[in-house]
């Protein structure tokens, strides 16, 4: 086995010696914990940046909008390494790209296809930290060993709200006064739903639960065990929080459809296919073609459409669902600010890829347009993000980040050992990095030097398919059925994608062998949710980018990576 290497940045030492300052005043045995800084990872499903301090329009987010605008740092370009729930947060929580944990799917384990990765929570559960999680933060199944890969990451078995076992119930109402299996399902009695409850609920109330475990201290004779039957939490701790909303169904509590009169939903800017966009690349939805008001429709396969009301209906549900989220992520943060736990916690919020909302024709995640892998990522970090004088507005970081770089990022925060680059052949390294930490682009909130004026120059991501048209399982293809790769890369002016035959026994992709591609023009202020509309790659006036940007795509994430300190 090759011997892991690591490493402390600048950052770190400086945070590290923040946290310690900020924990000196304390004593006994306490005081080594108080001394280092609290995690809270906060996960949200399906999430794209329709949020108000990303300037969406209409939506209502005022709880991650406050958290941004009190000392939170937003990024404006983030990406995720695939746009489908276990790959990306495998990816992100190893630290890993999916060619390297080789989970494009949901059906296998990283440890067993890949390599005994060390993943985020580990790394702070081996470094003396508490690692609990809560609600969807490994994908659940075969994706993390049906175990959400405890006792490796987690110091308790992980907790899964209850309700969540009825996500697929008919619990809709439905024209016909039946109940169904709807994709629309907003929620007037909450309490008549199967375990009178819904999961995100159940997961807020949890953390809250757990939150204040945690503050009481181990001195205090009030302290219980956790309704898991395991000891109390202590600090330092790792809480990752993962919420189920919006994912689809869109199934809320109805007051928060009240937010968003149908009148006022404004249509997809982009609703037609791009120009010239080959085949292989469109994602069919076909998770929402087997709900039961969608299959009413009787939309064409592959391209649909749908009609336009119920595209509407679909946007407004959709955001009523964030904002719900919003509500349950609020009761979390507000209640770490009760405790006076904040001061002393690192805390993160991140979607785990994008989501369509009839951009391109599409109404799902499965792809590699902006719209799927651009995601929300707000970072704040106590003494650090929070010290300007004045905190009316979020600070915006505009450089490129990647989901794979927050692994080494909450590291290098939390003054732990900061993982390496991976290199080449890392499946004998149990702990290395795809990513880089981007701790660097925080210091301008300690009045330092500005960020350096070179980050990373593209982010990449990627997406499989069964075959070079749109078919049944072109959404979510097994590996043994995945034959086609699109890589994609997002650089300032461009996002550049190439379709290629797969190998999915050696799991390379075949450069020569080209069954797509599609190169779009981004006019570079910040991350555009929309606008690739016209593909660009067939015209010769654009040869010359397109074999620049294939050579870079070739060389990859490496050849991408910020300059070293």
């Amino acid at each position: 086995m090759e011997p892991v290497t690591i490493k402390r940045s600048g950052t770190a030492l400086l945070l590290l010696l923040l946290c310690t300052l900020a924990g000196a005043h304390a004593g006994g045995e306490n005081s080594a914990a108080e001394e280092r800084m609290n995690v809270l990872f906060l996960v949200v499903d399906d999430l794209r940046p329709a949020l108000g301090v990303y300037g969406y329009p209409g939506v209502s987010t005022p709880h991650i909008d406050r958290f941004a605008t009190d000392g939170g740092v937003v990024f404006e370009r983030a990406y995720c390494q695939q746009a489908v729930c276990a790959p990306s947060r495998t990816s992100f929580l190893t630290g890993r790209r999916p060619d390297t944990t080789r989970l494009y799917d949901f059906y296998s384990y990283w440890r067993q296809a890949a390599g005994n990765f060390t993943t985020l929570p580990q790394h702070f559960k081996e470094n003396g930290y508490f690692a609990a999680s809560i609600g969807k933060v490994f994908h659940p199944g075969i994706a993390s060993n049906h175990t959400d890969d405890y006792p490796l990451s987690w110091s308790v078995p992980a907790y899964h709200p209850p309700t969540q076992k009825y996500k697929e119930a008919k619990v809709c109402s439905g024209p016909d006064s039946k109940l169904h299996m709807n994709l629309l399902c907003p929620i007037r009695n909450i309490s008549a739903m199967p375990g009178g409850s819904l999961p995100d609920i159940q997961s807020s109330d949890y953390a809250v639960s757990l939150l204040r475990q945690i503050a009481k201290g181990p001195g205090d004779r009030t302290r219980s065990m956790l309704p898991t039957g395991d000891p109390v939490p202590r600090e330092p701790f790792f809480v990752g929080v993962g919420f189920h909303k919006p994912h689809v169904p869109f199934k809320f509590p109805a007051e928060y459809l009240d937010l968003y009169p149908l009148d006022k939903i404004a249509p997809p800017s982009d609703p037609n296919l791009p120009l010239g966009m080959p085949p292989v690349a469109y994602e069919p939805w076909t998770s929402l073609r087997r709900r039961e008001d969608v299959i009413a429709l009787n939309a064409s396969f592959p391209y649909g459409p749908l009609p336009a009301d119920f595209q509407l209906k679909i946007r407004q549900h959709y955001h009523a669902a964030a904002s719900y989220t919003d509500a349950m992520l609020g009761k979390v943060l507000d209640e770490l600010d009760a405790l006076g736990l904040r001061n002393r916690t690192i805390v993160t919020l991140i979607g785990d890829h994008g989501w369509a909302l009839g951009e391109h024709a599409e109404w799902a995640k499965f792809n590699n347009f902006e719209v799927g892998v651009r995601v929300p990522l707000i970072v704040r970090v106590p003494g650090v993000t929070d010290s300007r004088e004045e905190l009316a507005a979020p600070r915006f970081v505009s450089e490129f980040v990647e989901l794979v770089d927050v692994f080494p990022t909450v590291a290098d925060l939390a003054g732990l050992p900061t993982p390496s680059t991976c290199p080449e052949d890392s499946s004998n390294v149990l702990l290395c990095t795809e990513g880089a930490s981007f701790a660097p682009l925080l210091k301008p909130a300690l009045g330092e030097d500005a960020a350096p004026q070179k980050w990373k120059s593209a982010a990449f991501s990627q997406y499989p398919r069964p075959a070079d048209q749109p078919q049944e399982n072109s959404d979510l293809p097994h590996l043994a059925n995945i034959t086609v790769m699109g890589y994609s890369m997002r650089t300032l002016q461009y996002r550049y994608t190439r379709w290629m035959a797969f190998d999915n026994t050696a799991f390379r992709a075949n450069w020569s062998d080209v069954r797509g591609e599609e190169l779009y023009a981004h006019a570079g202020s910040h991350g555009d949710e929309t606008g690739e509309d016209k593909n660009l790659a067939g015209d010769s006036g654009f040869a010359d980018v397109v074999a620049e940007l294939a050579d870079k795509l070739r060389r990859g994430w490496r050849a991408a990576l910020p300059p070293a300190p």
